[in-house]
């Protein structure tokens, strides 16, 4: 069974940054794709960013240019690198791993991913 387990969260003041870790088992992080996804109080969920098996990415508008995906796919884990933080990135953060292999993916279909980390808080303050 696929566990995901997210790090790393907090909570830091506008401008600061913050790395995201999620630590992946029973999953092979090479072959399939793997992203972050948010979610505010009151609001949906929403697709941050996803890294596909053959390394592209795919970000949403809001944090191209201050946020970056990586993974380390010895270690199984997977990383957001969230600097410039703003207020409005305040969410808690969330792991998720498609199921299939060799597909990519746009960051918009993360959230329907079929594995998921229990998630991390991120709090920006201004």
């Amino acid at each position: 069974q696929v566990q995901l387990v997210e790090s790393g969260g907090g909570s830091v003041q506008a401008g600061e940054s913050l790395r995201l870790s999620c630590a992946a088992t029973a999953y092979s992080a090479s072959r399939s794709s793997m992203g972050w996804f948010r979610q505010a109080p009151g609001k949906e969920r929403e697709g941050v960013a996803v890294i596909n098996s053959d390394g592209s990415t795919s970000y949403a508008d809001s944090v191209k240019g201050r946020f970056a995906i990586t993974k380390d796919v010895g270690k199984g884990t997977l990383y957001l690198q969230m600097n410039s933080l703003k207020p409005e990135d305040t969410a808690m953060y969330y792991c998720a791993a498609h199921s299939l292999r060799g597909l990519r993916l746009d960051y918009q279909s993360v959230p329907a991913f079929q594995n998921r980390g229990q998630g991390t808080q991120v709090t920006v303050s201004s």
